[in-house]
């Protein structure tokens, strides 16, 4: 079988996979990190959402093997070893973002690529748009939007996140 080397969350890991593992598989299921969630099997839901050298990939999608050198980062490699949220995790929580959580991790990740590709500010609609791809069956995504507005200024230095109302 063939092995993998990739970093993970800041830790090199290598793993020996089948060649048809898809890289989901390989962080719930070799390296223990579930926050990382399988909603559909088809690539629709967004739950699997995960960086891959910085960028949000559906990992549901991706074979192991593809992420051969790759930095690797899920939802559990977010906050500071001290425990101190990301922003994006920060806002989720405080403007009441996430219902059952399922969807939580994909969208948290998503939505943390958004606001790092678009350092000259993001719209309502634009944030709309940039969810397409991940769903969320228990919220209107009302409090997502809010939640991932309010951490845009944080992660870009430029203000102080407003206070859920």
């Amino acid at each position: 079988m063939p092995q993998v080397s990739l970093t993970v969350n800041g830790k090199h890991e290598t793993v020996e996979v089948e060649g048809r593992t898809l890289l989901v598989e390989l962080l719930r299921e070799k390296l223990g990190l579930t926050g990382t969630h399988v909603g559909c099997d088809t690539s629709q839901c967004g739950a699997c959402v995960v960086h891959v050298d910085g960028s949000s990939v559906k990992s549901c999608t991706m074979l192991a093997v593809q992420a051969e050198g790759a930095a690797i980062t899920t939802i559990e490699g977010l906050a500071a070893a001290d425990g101190t949220l990301h922003p994006m995790q920060e806002m989720f929580r405080e403007h009441h973002a996430l219902q059952c959580g399922f969807c939580t991790p994909g969208m948290v990740m998503s939505a943390i690529d958004l606001v790092q590709s678009h350092p000259q500010g993001l719209t309502e609609q634009e944030i709309r748009h940039g969810l397409e791809g991940n769903l969320c069956r228990c919220t209107g995504y009302h409090n997502i939007v809010k939640a991932i507005a309010a951490a845009w200024p944080l992660m870009h230095g430029r203000a102080q996140a407003v206070a859920a109302e």
